[in-house]
């Protein structure tokens, strides 16, 4: 059975602290191509594993500058060093293949897949081969574990339960699947399990990247030519697929801002505000 859901609390994009939560810099980037999106996530990944090196090594620090802006860092300051990101985006049609996938999950050919026009990247996120396009939601956590817990396993149950905190808002009952990361619909009933969110992250100098996927309102015929992270015979879903009708990926993504904050215990706050 999925966890019981607390009430939703809407608080994303306020201007300030709240007393105790850490404070998550957010952008929505919209439609974006997939490598723009991942080579974001290198710089801001880069930017906190350089932080966290120089001020394990230096006596004194330079400030630092990160996504545009410059952060003053005094000697010994371990709370400024790094800075929390969320980001959440929509792709062109995509797949992705983790580094751990089977290339043999793919089962269009190279030349179907471009006239298609279907882009296929190699990644250094965990899991096998997924699809990303228009109607999904796919969000990018760049955080600094240090600054919560390090421990992989309990980073991916949160994320999974910001999810399934997200469909219990529209009574969908989102669950886990022993052994298989990501949310998935009735994975207890053989025959009827479907996948609505993947997952797939990686971690260095425990700071996050890459993430989670959610079908909002997906073309799932795309998921035809593959077998989703290397699973067989079991389904894809949506969230429109679940309800009969389009719930407004806008309005889905709102919902899921307040419930990242509600389970990491922070507050979303725009990105390009002055510091």
């Amino acid at each position: 059975m999925a966890e019981s859901s607390p009430p939703i609390t809407h608080r994303s994009l306020k201007s300030g602290n709240f007393a105790g939560m850490k404070q998550v810099y957010f952008e929505d980037l919209g439609l974006t191509s997939y490598k723009k999106a991942w080579d974001y996530q290198e710089q801001l990944l880069q930017q906190n594993v350089q932080a966290k090196i120089k001020a394990s090594t230096a006596t004194t620090i330079s400030p630092i500058p990160v996504n545009n802006t410059i952060s003053n860092i005094a000697e010994g300051d371990n709370v400024s060093v790094t800075r929390h990101h969320f980001l959440l985006c929509e792709h062109p049609p995509v797949y992705t293949l983790g580094k751990s996938g089977h290339v043999e999950n793919v089962l269009i050919s190279e030349d179907e897949r471009q006239a298609k026009g279907i882009e296929y990247y190699q990644t250094n996120r965990g899991g096998d081969i997924t699809f990303h396009g228009p109607g999904q939601i796919v969000g990018y956590p760049i955080l600094d574990l240090e600054k919560y817990y390090t421990d992989i396993g309990k980073y991916l149950r949160n994320l999974e339960e910001v999810i399934i905190q997200t469909l219990a808002h529209y009574n969908i009952q989102g669950e886990r699947s022993p052994g298989e990361t990501g949310v998935w619909i009735e994975p207890g009933i053989k025959g009827k399990e479907r996948k609505i969110c993947a997952m797939g992250v990686r971690c260095s100098r425990w700071i996050t990247m890459h993430g989670f996927a959610l079908n909002v309102n997906t073309n799932l015929g795309y998921f035809t030519q593959i077998i989703p992270c290397g699973i067989v015979d079991k389904q894809v879903t949506s969230i429109e697929k679940e309800l009969g009708y389009n719930p407004g990926i806008e309005n889905v993504k709102a919902i899921l801002k307040s419930c990242f904050e509600n389970v990491f215990d922070c507050s979303l706050v725009s990105a390009h505000q002055d510091l």
